[in-house]
């Protein structure tokens, strides 16, 4: 029975963005398969790893009857990668196989029931917001790096996500630095916030298009949906409380110095090269219109780059993790970047001149 027949390039753009959630290892072994759902001239494509689903359809050409089956993500998608561009795929469903068939290659895979694959239903949905494609990705941009990786306080592996008002923020922390970004929507709503697992917001900053279409967020009591360019995707929500991160945002500094972001960058990329793999310190010395910054290694090597700075207060000297450093210069696009200060002890704030919607608060390191 004919599955799907379809261009090679038609069956490849869904089954990749389908793909990215799908693990090599599971103790389930359906989890590392695609969902291949055949309804009149639809396919859909669905993958799980039973905390993210996501779905998206493609035209078939082939006429059939409905049917569903699920194979390895993996191997189909190296397969129709491996094809020519202008291949045309037939998909074949025989007994517990799959054959994948193009021009003079031919290919058998195993399948798995349809019926076995363990599927989302979305619950009751208690908000709902539309933003533009590219305003949300610009957004998970400005802060997704923050993120934790596998802290024991799994809610900082996450992003939280907050409604308020006429207002959409998004925060993210290690503990060790705190990234905020907001923006302002037509339309006020009541305040609901939830904690978006790592993966996901990965995941959907990969398949957000750099497009004025909307999103369409969809929060219920323990899941999000965003459902967006013939995609839609649906996560568990983390359970926990997030640090309230309005007390960490410093607002009273009086050491200020506005600097070029690219030169600022550059100059760190540089020192970067001598920095130890594991801590990578480096000093900042703030003194009358210079900055300094210095770093030295394990094997005694040191690196300095000097950048003139409009500075005129008490002289500074304060240690960070050059990385975290980085990833905010890397990540942002303004011309400048404004970088305030306490003391030695306080962390240190990085915003956009002229601009109340991002902030990026990293703590001082022991050098």
């Amino acid at each position: 029975m004919i599955l799907i027949e379809a261009d090679r390039n038609a069956l490849l753009k869904p089954l990749q963005a389908v793909s990215g959630i799908v693990e090599r290892r599971h103790t389930l072994p359906i989890l590392s398969n695609v969902l291949l759902e055949r309804k009149g001239e639809k396919i859909s494509f669905v993958a799980t790893d039973l905390e993210i689903q996501i779905a998206t359809e493609a035209e078939s050409k082939g006429k059939g009857g409905d049917a569903a089956v699920t194979t390895s993500a993996r191997k189909l998608l190296e397969i129709l990668r491996a094809l020519p561009e202008e291949s045309k795929v037939v998909l074949e469903q025989k007994e517990n196989r799959i054959l994948v068939k193009a021009g003079k290659s031919h290919f058998s895979l195993q399948t798995l029931p349809a019926v076995d694959f363990p599927r989302q239903t979305l619950s009751t949905v208690l908000h709902k917001e539309t933003i533009s494609q590219k305003e949300l990705k610009r957004l998970l941009c400005l802060v997704q790096y923050a993120m934790a990786q596998q802290d024991v306080r799994y809610y900082l592996n996450g992003l939280l996500l907050v409604v308020e008002g006429d207002q959409i923020k998004v925060i993210a922390t290690d503990g060790h630095r705190l990234g905020y970004a907001s923006t302002k929507q037509k339309q006020k709503k009541e305040h609901q916030e939830v904690i978006l697992p790592r993966k996901a917001v990965i995941e959907v900053g990969r398949l957000l298009d750099d497009t004025e279409e909307e999103v369409t967020l969809e929060v219920t009591q323990n899941q999000v949906r965003f459902s967006f360019s013939n995609i839609d995707l649906i996560t568990k929500v983390v359970d926990g409380k997030f640090p309230d991160y309005t007390r960490v945002i410093p607002s009273n500094y009086q050491k200020h110095i506005l600097i070029s972001r690219q030169a600022l960058l550059q100059a760190l990329q540089r020192i970067a090269i001598l920095a130890n793999g594991k801590f990578r310190g480096v000093r900042w010395i703030l003194t009358d219109k210079n900055l300094r910054i210095v770093c030295t290694n394990n094997e005694q090597e040191e690196a300095q780059e000097e950048l003139e700075v409009d500075y005129k207060g008490e002289p500074l000297d304060i240690g960070f993790n050059i990385s975290y450093l980085l990833d905010v210069l890397s990540n942002l696009d303004s011309e400048q970047v404004d970088c305030a200060f306490g003391d030695a002890n306080s962390s240190a704030l990085i915003t956009i001149p002229g601009n109340n919607e991002f902030k990026y608060v990293i703590m001082p390191m022991r050098i």
